[in-house]
């Protein structure tokens, strides 16, 4: 099987826009690689669940709000601060990343002790 098979529908889309050059609408191109790593970033805090998690979704929330602003910055002279909006869009959505998986660890953590508790309630009289 051809390596491009295995590929989801959404990394190739994500592969075809990245291709085309990235504009941010008003004809002023934005750095496709800093767009193109807060978007991962934002897309991998979503798949993780950081929209689930009270701390995490707030990051997340505001990585997307940067990500929109960098993206309307359409001056050649906002090119600068479209760059560290998307920076900072970056950094969000990382936080929210590791915020969502700092949360999924605590649920699963409890859920074992909570199992170690019922096995040890049930072993002893």
């Amino acid at each position: 099987m051809r390596r491009w098979m295995l590929l989801s529908p959404t990394t190739l889309i994500l592969c075809a826009g990245a291709c085309a050059s990235t504009n941010n609408g008003g004809g002023t191109p934005i750095t496709s690689v800093g767009a193109e790593n807060s978007a991962g970033a934002i897309r991998a805090a979503e798949e993780v669940g950081a929209a689930h998690s009270p701390q995490a979704s707030l990051y997340l929330q505001l990585a997307k709000e940067q990500f929109d602003h960098a993206r309307r910055l359409t001056s050649p002279d906002d090119l600068p601060a479209a760059a560290l909006m998307l920076r900072r869009a970056e950094a969000d959505a990382n936080l929210a990343l590791a915020l969502a998986r700092e949360n999924t660890e605590k649920v699963e953590a409890q859920a074992a002790v909570d199992k170690a508790n019922m096995l040890n309630d049930a072993v002893v009289p």
